[in-house]
């Protein structure tokens, strides 16, 4: 009985040719009733049971199933280069990792009414409606080993203004006279396939543009910077102009700069390859 109970909790609603995406605790226990798998039973002890096993089809989390072919080849060569590695050879002192990508459409909103400073037992207000001041691109390089980020901010993102974060970065020391300079990137279209490694070596040719599986932003580092600077400089948003946004985007950026450590990555080749190999079970895998 426990068994089946928790058989029909990890199906989808609409498997049982039910009208509603997934179930609450008192639709399990209706259905289960309803289908004379018990007489009765309490949502306590049904939550107990399901609990047990940390079944909880209330909940759900959105997800990209890894459909690129080549997904753990191009994977290990990010991760390994997280490690200092690079086709089974250590990087020397002169070689860098770089974790590039772009923040797309910033927008600038002022608030119609000032925010309010927080106050005892009173946290900070921001007003809800706003005016659009503009919109702005950034674009940025993290310096993965040295925590070092390197940025500009674009009127919209694209092979020119990728451009001039390459030329910007590879410009100064010590990625001018580096060995190699690694740039991982996703696969946008400022940057997408061998044309654009092409292009960028072509310039810079201790440049090396190392691209990320498809759908696998996770991988990139400059992601979690990104998500630093929209919780603590673009949430709330609140600006008087558009000027006013890059500058602050530029000055968090140059504190970040100083006060950072690197990231402690932890994810591995071997915990690449048990994640992967855990997903074949999965239906969606089939």
């Amino acid at each position: 009985m426990v068994t089946a109970i928790k058989a029909i909790a990890c199906e989808l609603p609409v498997q049982l040719k039910l009208p509603f995406s997934r179930f609450s605790i008192n639709e399990i226990r209706a259905h289960v009733i309803d289908k004379q798998i018990v007489e009765s039973i309490g949502t306590t002890t049904l939550w107990e049971w399901l609990h047990e096993d940390g079944i909880r089809p209330w909940t759900h989390r959105p997800w990209i199933f890894p459909r690129d072919p080549d997904f753990e080849a191009k994977a290990v060569r990010v991760l390994d280069l997280y490690e200092r590695r690079w086709e089974g050879e250590p990087l020397g002192e002169a070689d860098f990792v770089i974790s590039a990508d772009e923040k797309t459409s910033i927008q600038a909103r002022q608030r119609i009414h000032p925010r309010t400073p927080p106050r005892p037992r009173q946290v900070s207000r921001v007003e809800f409606e706003y005016d659009r001041m503009g919109a702005s691109a950034y674009l940025a390089a993290l310096d993965v080993h040295r925590a070092q980020v390197i940025g500009r901010c674009e009127a919209t993102t694209g092979i020119e203004p990728f451009g001039k974060l390459v030329d910007m970065v590879m410009s100064q020391e010590p990625y001018t006279s580096a060995r190699r300079v690694f740039w991982i990137v996703d696969n946008g279209s400022s940057h997408r396939g061998k044309v654009a490694c092409a292009r960028i070596q072509e310039r810079w040719p201790n440049a090396i543009l190392v691209h990320t599986p498809v759908h696998a932003s996770w991988l990139n580092q400059i992601e979690i910077y990104f998500s630093i600077l929209q919780r603590k400089v673009l949430s709330p948003n609140d600006f008087n102009s558009l000027g006013e946004l890059e500058r602050m985007i530029l000055a968090f950026q140059e504190r970040f700069s100083k006060l950072a450590r690197p990231f402690a990555w932890r994810f591995t080749r071997d915990d690449l390859h048990r994640w992967l190999t855990k997903l074949t079970d999965l239906p969606l895998a089939a």
